[in-house]
């Protein structure tokens, strides 16, 4: 997935409304979205029996006839999750500490820009707005701007694009000051996909496992030097 954005806005602004509006919006267009939400409380109903077992377990599976649920214990990284998702784009509810990707605003305050923007607003949704940063009220547009103007970086905060962190090159594709295309970690030489979504690395780590895995196939009969594809299934 290529494009990807975040609502972010603070308890009970509507993010959940706009992230359903959107999802439907979506799927009259024939684009699959894959989800994630931030949130402070548990997923899993207190005193369920699958809460117990992950109070105990390393991990827990959760399954019946219509759905699965996989639950790890501790806060894993979003990113890490990306290659288990199907969707064609991908959509956040929450998530004010992602510096990775776009973000739209939901107001209840103009002031509450300033903290929740971070310069990663793409545009507000709703009757508040802020000066300096687009308004939209329209779904359809709201569709429009996520396949036009969303994108998502690998938060590996490797300097190889001449910027300290993602954040930085982030806030400069927000501005139309970058193209997502500037990002080198997901422009390497080599390519590894995990359910066909691609790992970012940053260049140094792409070039020692390229030399490391040449080096060793070039030993094996039949090699000879030109685009190399391993597929493990």
């Amino acid at each position: 997935m290529q494009q990807a954005l975040s609502i972010v806005g603070y308890k009970k602004s509507g993010k959940t409304t706009l992230m359903l509006q959107l999802l439907e919006e979506l799927s009259k267009r024939d684009i699959r979205a894959s989800t994630a939400k931030f949130s402070h409380h548990t997923f899993d109903k207190e005193n369920s029996d699958t809460f117990k077992f992950t109070k105990m377990s390393a991990d827990t599976a959760a399954l019946n006839e219509n759905e699965t649920l996989f639950m790890w214990p501790g806060k894993k990284y979003l990113p890490d999750l990306l290659p288990l998702m199907k969707g064609d784009v991908l959509l956040i509810e929450g998530g004010k500490s992602l510096t990775w990707l776009p973000r739209i605003l939901i107001l209840k305050d103009p002031e509450d820009a300033v903290k929740l923007g971070n310069g990663l607003a793409l545009a507000t949704w709703g009757k508040v707005t802020h000066p300096g940063i687009p308004s939209i009220n329209n779904i359809q547009d709201l569709a429009d701007l996520l396949l036009e103007k969303g994108f998502i970086l690998p938060g590996l905060d490797c300097g190889s694009c001449d910027h300290e962190t993602c954040l930085e090159l982030a806030r400069q594709i927000v501005r139309g000051q970058a193209t997502p295309s500037e990002c080198l970690a997901k422009d390497t030489a080599m390519t590894v996909r995990i359910n066909n979504q691609p790992l970012a690395m940053n260049p140094f780590v792409e070039k020692i496992i390229s030399k490391a895995i040449t080096g060793m196939i070039s030993e094996l009969k039949g090699y000879s030097p030109g685009q190399v594809e391993i597929i493990i299934k």
